[in-house]
């Protein structure tokens, strides 16, 4: 639990570099130790009940698991945490859907902060705008919009972007949409920055949980890895074809 993961550098006022290092974390179902940014932490209530703390700041002992759905099911069906904390632990039997129910609304709630803090756009238009400026960092899609439109924006990105803004399409337009006040939403584009980066953040882990069905969806294959030149950014790019309101073409 205290190995070292990554040595980050930085410097000093007297111009040296300052090596700091970062904790691995091991995952209770792969025993496996790494960086946190695909894990999530528990900690025990005082009932003894298995509480994520995704935020990973609650007190107390935590255990680590990989946002995975195969291994959330194989945590809970085996009880690993119990072994994880030494005693006796209950854990929700639909822990894999709270779980993405938790994490899809902190994509949400970060949308939505970048929003007010003027970082984030919806509307087609403006999503362009934002990328053609260069000041787009992460695209963000309705995974249930038209393919054509979603396809449109993707191209312009790639192009405008040369593969520096990440692609996120997990969300679908009613829960886009809730980022910005209103009933859908299909594009939306983040600046560059703090908001962009916990973006990508929450993105990673929540695409170990959520399945997008459909032609180009993630329902094997959940796109992973890194996008741009940002080591921490989700290479998210799960287009589907999926629509659940053929209505729903572009934003309001």
């Amino acid at each position: 639990m205290n190995d070292v993961a990554e040595i980050e550098e930085s410097v000093t006022r007297g111009g040296r570099r300052k090596v700091r290092e970062a904790p691995e974390r091991r995952c209770v179902a792969t025993g496996e130790s790494g960086g946190t940014d695909r894990l999530i932490r528990f900690v025990l209530s005082p009932d003894g009940q298995a509480v994520p703390d995704l935020a990973a700041k609650l007190p107390g002992r935590g255990a680590w698991l990989t946002a995975e759905r195969g291994l959330v099911e194989k945590a809970v069906k085996k009880n690993l945490f119990s072994r994880a904390f030494r005693q006796p632990v209950r854990v929700d039997a639909d822990l894999a859907e709270l779980l993405e129910r938790l994490l899809a609304q902190r994509l949400i709630d970060t949308i939505s902060l970048a929003r007010r803090a003027g970082a984030a756009v919806t509307g087609a238009e403006k999503v362009r705008s934002r990328i053609v400026s260069g000041e787009a960092s992460v695209l963000i899609q309705a995974s249930d919009g038209a393919p054509d439109g979603l396809s449109k924006v993707r191209k312009l990105a790639e192009a405008a972007g040369a593969g520096e803004i990440t692609r996120i399409g997990l969300l679908n337009s009613t829960e886009l949409g809730l980022a910005f006040g209103r009933d859908f939403a299909i594009h939306a584009a983040l600046d560059a920055g703090g908001f962009a980066k916990r973006a990508r953040a929450e993105a990673m882990r929540l695409s170990g949980l959520r399945v997008i069905d459909g032609p180009d969806g993630n329902t094997d294959e959940r796109t992973r890895g890194q996008a741009g030149s940002d080591p921490g950014a989700a290479h998210i790019d799960d287009e589907t074809g999926s629509m659940a309101d053929p209505m729903r073409q572009d934003d309001p």
